[in-house]
């Protein structure tokens, strides 16, 4: 028996219609299935039942005919990459006449990620999955493709060696008992302490193909009555439902919840119950057989919704839900079905050379749009124009913003008479040329002193950047060092290291940083400590200099040029902000900190607000035309508002003797 003529399961079929139902409903926002992501975890319980199998069965055949790692490779290969190939291929084509260039290039790259199996690799470095840049990236989905591929090339090499070692099914039963025990425990503490890992990785999800590898090893070793297989099947559809309607993306994923789904599914496999009414349907069989290219259609589809702004529009989610249907089918008979077809009447080195040639190609078509940044000239001017403002950044951010290290380059801009320092994070970096603008002369010199990802708050910890606290006592001391005329600007995203990011779904009141102790969440007396910290460093610089605490930028929450360059392609201008009640319910801590500091020391204040903020709302774009490069930096032509609130720092400042900037000034 060929690797692809394994007895075909009716009930295995309906249950991907099960988890592809509950994936594509979940993606649409169809109210009832906020647990619907757990259809990828059925899907990973049956991937490992059915390669278990396959691999098994072909080792116990060995003596007679070999088992071949790379022909269970092919035909993996045969099943998965002509849909996921033309799927590339055609969002690539689409995407030169609809994408602006940094969303073209974000497409390059996941292209040639998806192709090659490591997207869940590049997912993991980007974004958590629940996140809402997560929905705006065409082939996000392809990241359990990835954890599945890299599962079928490691299976096959661990059964084969365990073989050798004790060829026997018990044998086997122990290394993969021994691998779930593993892996589920990984899960199990990854996912609190990195969920995004958790939620990507091998590692932490390998124990629910394994689950299932387990179940199809001892099925047959169990004497199961009819009656038994019956209440089987209806507790295991009891955790998937009750999984679906039960959990929601605040809920820790995977982790030990993901075990509810996956035994639900191994329950279901082990009842093991053709023409049941929960997976016989001729409804539910066509959705099964129809799963692979449901999913792989259906995510793109949600993306266009975004994309629109019509994700909550009932009218255009059933549109998508149809053209999912439609598509999906159309990829199952025309791509998906020949292909398989016609592979597998193919040589292996055949197969390996179409299959090969093809993934190469839209490899290199992603590379290429990858390293041409989008390929700029395909679109409106305008719209170009407004998507390269992402680019707009200070000229000197990679030689001026430190990512590593205690101390700073000490970069200055403008002249030579040293008028102010800018310190802070990478917010400050943002806008130190709005600074030398605002200064009162030609000859006016700007320090910068800044750290990404690095509050200027005495005594702080930060898990990433493990070297923040030594940086802001090197300032500290460093100031000693400057004349006491020398005003400081400190401008730093406050908010984002006490409660989190707010684009990031999910990481709301989630520290990012601590002092005294870890705090899980931003629990009142976190805040407290946090507030009175950041004051205390505000005091003690003013005690040797003029302080002037800049409130906080608004965030926008989107990536302004992307957002503005999307609408101007649609030809809508639909208005990006946040609203003003919006800025002060996330920041209205700092403002008390940052007045608690203007009263007990008179550090000085520099409010943003009356430039960025009209009618109730902070803005992100002025005359169609983005402020900021993203979703809270503000770019170096919207900074150039902030130029008058600058200019308040000159024009209270006393400079009887200018400081010349001397290599002695500069010494670290």
């Amino acid at each position: 028996m060929s690797i692809e003529s394994r007895k075909f399961r009716d009930d295995i079929n309906g249950l991907r219609a099960w988890a592809v139902i509950a994936v594509i409903f979940y993606h649409f926002g169809v109210y009832g299935f906020a647990g619907g992501f757990v259809g990828v975890d059925i899907f990973f319980a049956i991937s490992g039942f059915l390669m278990t199998g396959i691999v098994v069965e072909g080792l116990e055949r060995s003596k007679t005919s070999p088992f071949s790692v790379i022909e269970f490779y092919m035909a993996r290969a045969r099943r998965i990459l002509p849909a996921l190939i033309v799927l590339c291929a055609v969002l690539l084509a689409l995407g030169w006449k609809a994408l602006p260039p940094l969303d073209y290039k974000m497409l390059g790259t996941h292209s040639v990620a998806g192709v090659s199996f490591l997207s869940n690799m590049q997912f993991w470095r980007e974004a958590g999955y629940f996140d809402t840049q997560s929905h705006e990236k065409w082939l996000l989905h392809t990241w359990s493709l990835a954890v599945e591929w890299q599962f079928y090339i490691i299976l096959p090499l661990v059964l084969v060696a365990v073989w050798k070692w004790r060829p026997n099914r018990q044998a086997i039963t122990l290394v993969m008992l021994t691998g779930l025990m593993v892996s589920l425990a990984s899960s199990i503490v990854v996912t609190q302490t990195a969920p995004s890992a958790a939620f990507y990785l091998l590692p932490t999800r390998a124990w629910e193909m394994l689950a299932g590898g387990l179940v199809y090893l001892l099925a047959n070793r169990l004497v199961i009555t009819a009656s038994t297989r019956t209440a089987f099947e209806i507790v295991g559809f009891a955790l998937i439902i009750g999984s679906i309607v039960g959990f929601d993306s605040s809920s820790s994923w995977p982790g030990w919840r993901a075990l509810v789904p996956v035994i639900g599914t191994s329950l279901i496999l082990l009842a093991a119950r053709s023409n049941s009414i929960w997976t016989g349907p001729t409804a539910i069989q066509w959705l099964g057989t129809r799963s692979y290219s449901l999913y792989l259609w259906h995510w793109p589809i949600v993306v266009a919704l975004t994309y629109l702004d019509q994700q909550n529009n009932p009218t255009y989610i059933l549109t998508g839900l149809v053209l999912t249907l439609v598509l999906g089918n159309i990829s199952y008979h025309l791509v998906e079905t020949p292909a398989r077809r016609y592979l597998t009447n193919m040589s292996m080195r055949k197969n390996a050379a179409v299959l090969l040639s093809c993934a190469i190609a839209v490899t290199v078509a992603g590379l290429g749009v990858r390293l041409n940044q989008g390929v700029n000239g395909r679109l409106p001017a305008e719209v170009e124009a407004i998507s390269l403002e992402s680019k707009n950044k200070n000229p000197r951010r990679d030689e001026c913003l430190l990512m590593t290290g205690v101390v700073s380059p000490s970069c200055t801009f403008g002249g030579s008479e040293l008028q102010a320092i800018v310190l802070g994070d990478s917010h400050a970096n943002a806008v130190v040329s709005a600074v030398v603008s605002a200064a009162p002369s030609s000859n006016s010199a700007i320090m910068e002193w800044t750290y990404s990802g690095c509050p200027t708050i005495q005594g702080v910890h930060h898990p990433v950047q493990r070297q923040c606290g030594e940086f802001v006592e090197w300032a500290i001391q460093k100031l000693k060092t400057i004349p006491s005329n020398i005003p400081v600007v400190i401008v730093n995203r406050y908010a984002q290291y006490a409660i989190g990011a707010n684009e990031n779904i999910g990481e709301d009141n989630i520290p990012q940083v601590y002092f005294s102790k870890p705090y899980q969440t931003s629990e009142p007396d976190f805040i407290d400590e946090y507030s009175r910290n950041l004051k205390d460093t505000a005091c003690e610089i003013a005690k040797n200099h003029t302080v002037y605490l800049v409130r906080p930028i608004p965030e926008m929450g989107v990536d302004v040029p992307t957002r503005a360059a999307r609408a101007a392609l649609a030809g809508t201008q639909k208005p990006i902000y946040v609203s003003l009640a919006d800025y002060n319910h996330r920041q209205a801590f700092i403002w008390k900190a940052q007045d608690a500091a203007r009263d007990q020391c008179g550090v000085k204040i520099l409010n943003p607000l009356p430039y960025l903020c009209s009618d109730g709302r902070c803005v992100g774009t002025k005359d169609n035309q983005p402020l900021y490069r993203d979703d809270d930096h503000l770019s170096e032509s919207g900074n150039k508002v902030l130029v008058p609130m600058f200019s308040e720092i000159f024009g209270n400042k006393d400079i009887t003797a200018p400081v010349a900037i001397t290599n002695a000034s500069l010494t670290h």
